[in-house]
């Protein structure tokens, strides 16, 4: 990248922490945004305060350092607010190369040692494939073929938690933070985004949120779509059976997804190609059946016909993967499984918040500096998908965004704009 091409990428990178500066609050804290931001994506190795604050002002770095962990420890401006500017900013370059298609709901774990930092529970951790210390959040994306962007994110907080006084006290949990279940996070993040207006898209999920039929319900309930992973043994009605209520004389006439695809001819498999990965495009084989899934006690209602969706990948002894699709009965057999992969885009993103801006690096113990580090994350995230077309296909992006230095250590944005 030459000088000229760096220096458009720093004037640009300026006008949006000065888009992010007109809803942070006080003035003073311009500069720590602006700083912070820029050392998550500059920044070597661990993206914790300290080292960031090195590696931004090393001639000064006690006082970057007070100063940085002031603005994302302690200082009172909002996570929503910044996550919404950063979305108003970021939406438009994504939907330049078409409509947002996607709402896709994950929870990414952050392992921790210790027991201190809110939130950090002996659980399951994605990241290490395992139960162990972590800290969990649930996140919206909206996304379409091109990108996405994380869009609302909160910790989840086990109930040995949220039933704990003092715990909750030290961490400064707030009052309104009550026990809630992951589902029931990702079902609020959902609302929020209805109600604010967000263009709507198909909601994609994994076997651990799809599994819960309270959830896929309220989806539904909300007028959108999904495709949700379920678990092989959620139980569906057996083909040729008139769906009914749940009672223990229909259930002899359940049957379990694994069953049913165990059961499928040969003829209803077929291989279908999603997209082009790094060296050729990711295919697998398929099976697609209309079923009406079993109610529950949790979730009585009589049941509607969905797609169910099967992958078997040649080699495997048994299906691997199963979802439930509310999209049209008329969709195309490559448009649905094309739709229900789409959810890989949540994957990259988390890829490349841990590996390249630091999310799970944050090394303070309370709800709030938790939610300013994934905020901050979050919006230097948008940016490079701000200046993704910029970016050589090779090499780390921050590295190809900006020549060091980039610039002077007393840089401070000004302006009346700035401190509203």
């Amino acid at each position: 990248m030459g000088r000229g091409r760096a220096k458009g990428c720093e004037s640009r990178f300026l006008g949006y922490v000065q888009g992010l500066a007109s809803v942070i609050g006080h003035a003073d804290r311009i500069g720590p945004l602006h700083d912070y931001c820029l050392g998550l994506m500059v920044a070597r190795g661990r993206k914790s305060v300290e080292p960031m604050a090195a590696h931004i002002a090393p001639h000064r770095t006690s006082a970057q350092h007070q100063s940085m962990l002031h603005f994302v420890g302690a200082a009172g401006w909002s996570d929503e607010k910044v996550l919404a500017k950063v979305r108003e900013m970021v939406q438009p370059k994504i939907e330049a190369h078409g409509p947002i298609e996607a709402w896709i709901i994950d929870d990414t774990g952050l392992p921790k040692k210790g027991e201190h930092s809110v939130g950090v529970h002996h659980q399951y951790c994605g990241q290490l494939g395992k139960q162990s210390n972590c800290q969990v959040a649930v996140s919206l994306s909206i996304a379409n073929h091109h990108a996405s962007l994380p869009v609302a994110y909160q910790l989840y907080l086990p109930k040995v938690w949220a039933d704990d006084c003092a715990r909750r006290g030290k961490a400064g949990v707030p009052e309104d933070i009550s026990f809630q279940t992951k589902p029931e996070i990702a079902l609020a993040h959902i609302r929020w985004a209805c109600k604010a207006g967000l263009p709507r898209g198909n909601v994609l999920t994994d076997a651990g949120f799809g599994h819960d039929s309270k959830f896929r319900e309220g989806v539904s309930e909300l007028g959108l779509t999904y495709c949700a992973g379920i678990q092989p043994q959620t139980l569906v009605w057996k083909p040729g059976i008139k769906p009914a209520l749940a009672s223990k004389k229909a259930r002899h006439n359940a049957v379990s997804v694994k069953k049913l695809a165990l059961g499928l001819p040969t003829k209803a498999w077929h291989t279908i190609k999603w997209r082009e990965g790094t060296n050729d495009w990711l295919s697998s084989r398929f099976a697609r059946v209309r079923v009406a899934v079993a109610p529950s006690k949790e979730c009585p209602k009589k049941p509607k016909k969905e797609w169910l969706l099967i992958e078997w990948p040649k080699g495997e002894a048994t299906p691997t993967k199963y979802w439930l699709s509310t999209l049209p009965e008329t969709i195309s057999f490559v448009d649905l499984v094309d739709a229900t992969k789409l959810r890989w885009r949540i994957e990259r993103d988390y890829q490349e918040l841990k590996q390249e801006i630091g999310l799970g690096h944050f090394e303070g113990r309370k709800w709030r500096g938790f939610h300013h580090h994934a905020s901050m994350c979050i919006a230097a995230y948008g940016f490079l998908v701000s200046e993704r077309e910029t970016i050589p296909p090779s090499g780390p992006r921050t590295a190809a965004l900006f020549q060091e230095p980039t610039l002077p250590d007393s840089y401070r944005p000004r302006g009346s704009a700035l401190a509203a």
